[in-house]
Formats: structure tokens, sequence, C-alpha cells
């Protein structure tokens, strides 16, 4: 089975930064896509970045500039650094995976691409 384990949330004032990352275990096909979603309350869940196997990134527009995914394939661990953090950032984020596909290209940031969940962590900025 494939586990994901957020950690790094916290509360910080607005134009600080945070540090999440996800502890990967189980996924075992060669390509993979994992990414990061967040969800704020009465809201849906909405995907911020995602990196592919091959190292391909996507961001969504209200974060390009501010966050950068990034992995570290040796420890199966995938991290979103986030800058210049917003109150509107701020939500439940989830990490989230899919064994396969095809890596050479920018992975989507839709909920339905992705087929593990972690259990989230909570991002709360201040103003």
């Amino acid at each position: 089975d494939v586990e994901l384990v957020e950690s790094g949330g916290g509360s910080v004032q607005a134009g600080g930064s945070l540090r999440l990352s996800c502890a990967e275990s189980g996924l075992t096909y060669r390509t993979y896509r994992m990414g990061w979603f967040r969800q704020a309350p009465g809201k849906e869940r909405e995907g911020v970045a995602a990196i592919s196997s091959a190292g391909h990134t996507s961001y969504t527009d209200s974060v390009k500039g501010r966050f950068t995914i990034s992995q570290d394939n040796a420890k199966n661990t995938l991290f979103l650094q986030m800058n210049s953090l917003k109150p509107e950032d701020t939500a439940m984020y989830y990490c989230a995976a899919k064994d396969g596909g095809y890596p050479w290209v920018p992975p989507p940031l839709r909920t339905a691409d992705f087929g593990y969940w972690g259990q989230g962590t909570q991002v709360t900025v201040s103003s």
C-alpha cells in the first residue's frame, strides 16, 4: 500500500515561509507523479504544485514565484517550499501521488489525476 505522511505545517505571519514535507512509501512504478493540494474551509480542493518522476513541474497561478516543489528521490520525500505567504494561502495542505503515467510533461493539477492522498497538514497565515 502507498502511504503519504505530511509534516511541516504551522502558523506564520504574512510574508513568512514554511516548508512542507511528505514522506512517501509504497510507490512501485518507475514513473509517477506527486503533488500538493490544498483545501480551505467551504472551498473545493485545489491543486497547488506537482512534479513528475522526470522532474517536470507545474504550479497554480496564485503561487508561481512564491512556492517551489521538489523531491529527494533517495529519501522518498516530497517538499513544498512556501515563501511570501499570504492569508489566502491558509488551508489544509495534502500530499498526493499517482503510480505510473507519462512523466515527460508538466503533470496535471486535477484531483482526479491522483490516486493516493495523505492526511493533510494545516497551514495558517495571519495578516
